[in-house]
């Protein structure tokens, strides 16, 4: 996820001091992950060098000054091209996962082992997500679906190497 654009897109919303950015990004994209004030306000430091953001005002308190960020014609343009540009799909063509298995094939470890102690992972995350899903709001319930569908795929992909082994056993220790 890109902070900075998910930081201007909050922007156009309207002005915001950091404190307010930081506190929106938490309760609407940063459950598991909040950020850190620091991320903050050295992201609004390049953005506002980059000229994507201004500051709308400066506000004296009992602490230090308060400043007041908002978005610049140029941000919302930049904001506009991220959003409307795809992701490239994450390929996961270098798997630490992959990785293990062939490392324990040409270690002449248990492969199988690994593969079902990764499995047992996968269900435990699983059902985490799944109990997190039910209590969740909308947008919770989706970032889930997301993830549980990540690892549907990895689980189809752990039964599909385990009956693979020997096959690939013999490929990467010919």
């Amino acid at each position: 996820m890109s902070i900075g654009h998910t930081l201007l897109g909050l922007l156009e919303t309207g002005p915001r001091h950091g404190y307010d950015l930081k506190r929106a990004f938490d309760e609407k994209f940063g459950h598991d992950r909040p950020l850190h004030y620091g991320q903050v306000y050295s992201t609004m430091s390049r953005l506002l060098k980059n000229g994507l953001v201004e500051v709308d005002g400066i506000e004296a308190g009992g602490g230090p000054e308060r400043k007041r960020y908002a978005i610049t014609d140029a941000g919302v343009t930049d904001v506009q091209r991220w959003l409307t540009t795809p992701e490239k799909p994450e390929e996961h063509l270098q798997s630490t996962l992959y990785t293990k298995v062939v490392l324990a094939l040409l270690t002449r470890r248990d492969a199988a082992e690994i593969l079902n102690a990764q499995r047992s992972e996968h269900l435990r995350s699983m059902r985490i997500f799944t109990d997190r899903k039910r209590m969740g709001d909308l947008a919770d319930q989706l970032i889930c679906d997301h993830a549980l569908f990540h690892l549907e795929a990895d689980l189809r992909w752990l039964e599909l190497t385990a009956v693979r082994l020997d096959t690939l056993r013999k490929a990467v220790t010919r």
